[in-house]
């Protein structure tokens, strides 16, 4: 199946590794080509020499109020265009309700929030019809996760905000799309498998609450994206797909 995304140019925030990088290798192996983001320059220009042909990277900081209007200069200036945008950012510190300090939730909000809420505007503004801004979010918009207060606080926000901002589009031709990953083979998730003492006993019964019986894989993922972000989901917006094997049992 020809996804239609040769030549087409996107932006992907957070993809020096996990589920951004894995969407950047799936856009570019269809023919898109790639401006990858990350906050430590040396990690953006390894990741970006390591993808080849297609990819160029820029070191950002999504807090950073100038960084949206920066990423897509950066896109045009290098590929010639713009075309689509996917916001994907570290998950912010685990803890319980009575564990997360001021200070991070604070952080978090400008990094997990408001960063990308700034990054979807400038998108707005400048994109054309058939334009498509895409947010990766979790499973926590549905079912909290334990462990992850302030991601269960946040992510349910920005999908509400996603999905106003795909009624406001709509009638422009510009589509908004959002991913809920939940158990992906990343080191993010691994991280919170060891928090448990036991990583191992930790994957094995979270996998025993997914139908397929196993977690994702970054590739799965990222080919999952990619065909959101591209013209062959032209009729998809104000969706919130579930990455999950499964997990969620809500329609």
């Amino acid at each position: 199946m020809d996804l239609g995304l040769k030549d087409r140019v996107y932006v992907v925030t957070g993809a020096t590794r996990g589920l951004g990088r894995a969407t950047a290798e799936a856009l570019l192996a269809e023919g898109a080509r790639v401006l990858i983001t990350g906050r430590g320059e040396e990690a953006v220009a390894t990741a970006a020499a390591e993808l080849g042909e297609g990819a160029a990277g820029l070191a950002a900081d999504n807090d950073d109020p100038e960084t949206p209007a920066r990423l897509i200069a950066e896109a045009r200036a290098r590929f010639g265009g713009f075309d689509g945008l996917l916001i994907s950012v570290g998950g912010p510190p685990p803890g319980f309700a009575a564990d997360n300090t001021d200070e991070q939730w604070t952080a978090a909000f400008g990094t997990v929030f408001l960063g990308a809420v700034r990054l979807a505007r400038a998108a707005a503004e400048t994109l054309g019809e058939g334009g498509v801004i895409g947010f990766v979010l979790s499973g926590s918009v549905h079912e909290p996760i334990a462990g992850l207060s302030i991601s269960n606080g946040l992510r349910p926000g920005l999908a509400g905000f996603a999905k106003s901002l795909s009624d406001d589009l709509g009638p422009r031709g510009i589509r908004v799309v959002g991913l809920l990953p939940s158990r992906i083979d990343t080191d993010r998730v691994r991280q919170l498998d060891a928090l448990s003492g036991d990583a191992e006993a930790a994957r094995a019964a979270n996998e025993a609450k997914i139908p397929l019986r196993r977690y994702g894989t970054p590739e799965e993922f990222g080919r999952t994206a990619a065909f959101l972000l591209s013209p062959a989901a032209s009729y998809l917006t104000g969706v919130m797909l579930p990455v999950d094997g499964g997990a969620r049992h809500g329609f």
